[in-house]
């Protein structure tokens, strides 16, 4: 059975942009340090390799791991696949709740693209269509 490693973002910035999503999930932003730097710079990776990487995980090993690797080029075009992030932790937020945390992402550096307020079939829709400071797409529900 397969079980899921990393989640992959291609980023001109990885630190900055794992930085971002570290305080979209609550983790600390990490940075490459000492024991681990050393080992990698031993083995003839240079400051300018150890840039082109991020990693923003969990401390817990509860939520998922993201991965940060930097990009050839820019983002162009919609996202083929997204993340959607939930305001709390367990059910749906109330509209305060959704605001409240919709507002904390736009502080770490999110921005809106809209609010989806409607039905789908049955269903009540309510959730905030966002990207994050290099344009990658998510939800906020």
């Amino acid at each position: 059975m397969a079980v899921l490693g990393n989640i992959t973002f291609y980023a001109d910035d990885p630190r900055a942009l794992a930085h971002f999503w570290s305080g979209v999930f609550g983790y600390p932003a990490l940075e490459w340090e000492s024991p681990v730097k050393d080992d990698l710079l031993a083995a003839g990776l240079t400051e300018q390799d150890l840039d082109a990487r991020a990693l923003a995980e969990d401390p817990d090993g509860i939520g998922p791991r993201l991965f940060f690797h930097h990009a050839d080029s820019r983002k162009h075009g919609r996202n083929r696949l997204h993340l959607d992030v939930s305001a709390v932790p367990t059910g749906a937020p109330t509209r305060e709740q959704l605001e409240a945390e919709k507002d904390r992402l736009v502080a770490l550096g999110a921005h809106v693209v809209r609010l989806v307020d409607q039905d789908w079939g049955p269903w009540p829709e309510l959730y905030y269509q966002l990207r994050d400071p290099e344009g990658n797409e998510f939800c906020l529900q």
